[in-house]
Formats: structure tokens, C-alpha cells, sequence
């Protein structure tokens, strides 16, 4: 992929956004997820609620022209965290690499967490080449996997 570019999100990213989040290879190692990926009026209330937050920088993410994945800084228990959720179609081409740097310029509060699922080597892989270093480790039910799992914990200072 050769263009990635960050904008904020439009209502007529929605359907999209929507499909890919429900994919489930992406839902099953992303693991902390809505219950139900399938459940199009549960995602509809979630993204009105994160979109109506103020204390969200929320971003899709286009490569080449299309809606290639959504990427979002927001403040959980006061601090501030990253997440971001890639389109399985695009996965290995860097496109999370080059969309975490950008939202970092555009968010330059730090520290800034990240949590990933311990066995995602992907994302772990993201974040730690952009800096993250792990802090911590915690246990969570992930919905996807309909288990605890373990998850990580990364800083970047």
C-alpha cells in the first residue's frame, strides 16, 4: 500500500468500518471486542457514544483511496490510550505502522498506553517498532474468545 493517510471519521465510513470489524480472523485475535461483531445496532451506539466523546482523537485510516481501518486515542481512568482496528485485507503491508505514527504527531500527549491481546505478535510488533515498550501484563474476558486471556500492556514516553 503506498498512500496511508488519517482523516476523521464520516458517517459514510460506518458501513465499512462495520464489515471489517466483523470479520472473524480480525475479531478473534483483536479478542477484546463487542460481544456480538454482528449486532449492527450495538455498533451503531457505540461509535454515536466514542464519537460524541470529547476526549477521543478519532481517525479512519485510507489507504490508497479506500477505508483501510480506523485508528483513535481516548482516556481510560486518566490515562491516555491507543487503539486501532486494520482491515485483514491490508494486514503485512504496514499500514498500521505508518497509521500509528501519524496519529502520534497529531496526538502528542504522552505517556500514551497500548494493550494488545499477548499472543497478537502483529500489533505487538506495531507498537513496539514505534517505540512502545511493554509495562505490564493484565487478564481480561475477551469476548471473542469467550475466555480470560492474557494481555499486554505497553508505554511510550
Amino acid at each position: 500500500m503506498r498512500d496511508v493517510t488519517l482523516r476523521p471519521i464520516e458517517d459514510s465510513d460506518l458501513d465499512a468500518v462495520f464489515e471489517f470489524t466483523r470479520d472473524p480472523e480480525s475479531v478473534r485475535m483483536a479478542a477484546f471486542t463487542a460481544k456480538d461483531p454482528d449486532d449492527r445496532e450495538a455498533f451503531d451506539a457505540h461509535w454515536r457514544k466514542i464519537r460524541a466523546r470529547t476526549d477521543v482523537t478519532n481517525r479512519v485510516i485510507v489507504g490508497d483511496g479506500r477505508v483501510v481501518g480506523t485508528i483513535a486515542s481516548f482516556v481510560q481512568e486518566g490515562d491516555t490510550e491507543i487503539t486501532y482496528w486494520i482491515d485483514r485485507s491490508v494486514w503485512g503491508q504496514g499500514v498500521a505502522t505508518r497509521a500509528l505514527a501519524l496519529l502520534l504527531q497529531e496526538v502528542p500527549v504522552r505517556p500514551v498506553y497500548g494493550r494488545v491481546a499477548s499472543d497478537n505478535a502483529g500489533s505487538m510488533r506495531v507498537l513496539t517498532r514505534a517505540g512502545f515498550e511493554k509495562v505490564g501484563t493484565d487478564v481480561g474476558y475477551a469476548n471473542a474468545r469467550n475466555a480470560e486471556i492474557e494481555e499486554t500492556i505497553l508505554r511510550l514516553s
